[in-house]
């Protein structure tokens, strides 16, 4: 039964783990060399496919993802790009006779943020550097080691010869760092399973909460101009800065507020980020327009369109104060994330079998950690009764210039997932 796995085994997958340990790393380094931001996840997904099915054996599944068909879902968010040529991909590992455990779903997503300003690296960006027991690169940390860390985990269970007692889904998704649909895509055409796991960079901890997610876009016009008729202009970029001090006060008010019990030990559980702002074309023109774009967090158990409204509502409000905005009204509009935040309940069985798994490959006791960013964990939590959690290596500057991941680390985690397949999947004897 799941939970029972004899010693012996794990310790001969585990050697397995140790003897693929140089081909794992050179795996990693050719995931972190494709540069597959938003819109150029093709080629490492094709890549991912192939080897599934050449080098793990596995049933594949490539496909579109289709907003139409997602739109009508409550964990949908909206884009404003295509899909052409994006594919999802799933492996499935069925196992053969009688099932014995639980099926399992392992995930990770390609998709990876823009390196820019690379000026600041002092490393190629799509190069997978390695001084020392680190490895540098866009996207290494988070989550390209942690891809790499379940399929070799998958392919020293094979090594070891081992046959699971039920079936193993790879899921490699797109857009977790903006919407989140490739999930929901894989989900909705029918990839479900008792419980998943996906190796977010968190480190070796379990993921218990994550709070929710909406952007927001807001447009401001003016009144442009030749600068040397800026007395009777009216500059964009001030007024847009006129609301964006108005989601400063915003954050500091959500984060007054009431803490949820899962964040109660964070000072600032709440961020609020203006990431994007667009406006001008000319020095010595005061511009007419001027668009930022924000991330706004918030608690689990809050609707995403509830926060979108209120949002909205104190903008308009700080607009009204001012006698511009006023009379010529910001647009407000809201794409991408629409991220309910997640609370799960430690005394999953999932949990404890991560616990088991946690101390055979570490020899210490999991400690657990609530986030304030979103993962993909929301999906299976929240629509389709699925239990899953994070749990992953460690680095620095995810997200940031000189993004690393600690080699160990990413072996430990090979591990960790390695016994935590064995034990929730079982073991045919």
């Amino acid at each position: 039964m799941s939970g029972q796995t004899s010693a012996s085994v794990v310790e001969r997958v585990f050697r397995a783990v140790d003897d693929l340990w140089e081909e794992e790393v050179a795996f990693l380094q050719r995931l972190g060399r494709y540069p597959s931001t938003l819109g150029n996840e093709t080629a490492i997904q094709r890549f991912l496919a192939d080897y599934f099915a050449r080098e793990l054996h596995l049933e594949v599944d490539q496909f579109i993802p289709d907003p139409k068909q997602l739109a009508t879902h409550p964990g949908y968010s909206p884009v404003e790009w295509s899909y052409a040529n994006r594919p999802v991909v799933v492996g499935k590992w069925r196992a053969q006779g009688p099932k014995t455990g639980k099926s399992l779903i392992l995930q990770g997503h390609v998709d990876v943020v823009s390196p820019e300003p690379v000026s600041l690296w002092d490393y190629d960006p799509w190069g997978s550097t390695i001084e020392g027991e680190r490895m540098y690169g866009r996207g290494i940390m988070d989550m390209k080691s942690g891809i790499a860390a379940f399929i070799y985990a998958v392919k020293a269970i094979q090594q070891a010869g081992v046959e699971l007692g039920a079936d193993l889904l790879l899921k490699t998704v797109i857009e977790e760092e903006c919407t989140g649909n490739g999930t929901l895509a894989t989900l909705e055409k029918g990839y479900k399973a008792e419980g998943a796991l996906i190796p977010e960079p968190f480190g070796p901890r379990a993921l218990k909460a994550q709070v929710g997610v909406i952007w927001v876009r807001v447009k401001v016009k003016g009144l442009g101009a030749h600068v040397e008729r800026a007395d009777r202009a009216v500059n964009a970029i001030e007024k847009a800065y006129v609301l964006i001090e108005a989601l400063k006060q915003y954050r500091a008010y959500i984060n007054n507020l009431p803490k949820h019990p899962d964040f109660q030990d964070h000072e600032h559980p709440l961020n609020v980020n203006v990431g994007v702002i667009r406006s001008g074309d000319w020095p010595s023109n005061v511009p007419a327009e001027c668009t930022f774009e924000a991330r706004i967090g918030f608690y689990p158990g809050i609707d995403p369109q509830q926060v979108k409204d209120d949002v909205k509502r104190w903008l308009l409000q700080a607009a009204r104060q001012d006698e511009w905005l006023r009379k010529v009204e910001p647009e407000i509009s809201f794409y991408g994330f629409h991220a309910e935040g997640v609370s799960l309940n430690q005394n999953l069985e999932l949990f404890k079998i991560l616990e088991k798994a946690h101390e055979k490959s570490t020899g210490n006791r999991l400690t657990y950690m609530s986030a304030t960013a979103t993962t993909d964990i929301r999906f299976y939590h929240l629509y389709y009764n699925i239990p899953a959690t994070c749990y992953g290596p460690i680095g620095a500057n995810m997200h940031g210039a000189n993004e690393w991941v600690d080699l160990n680390s990413v072996k430990q985690v090979t591990k960790t997932y390695a016994a935590f397949i064995l034990d929730w999947c079982g073991v045919r004897t």
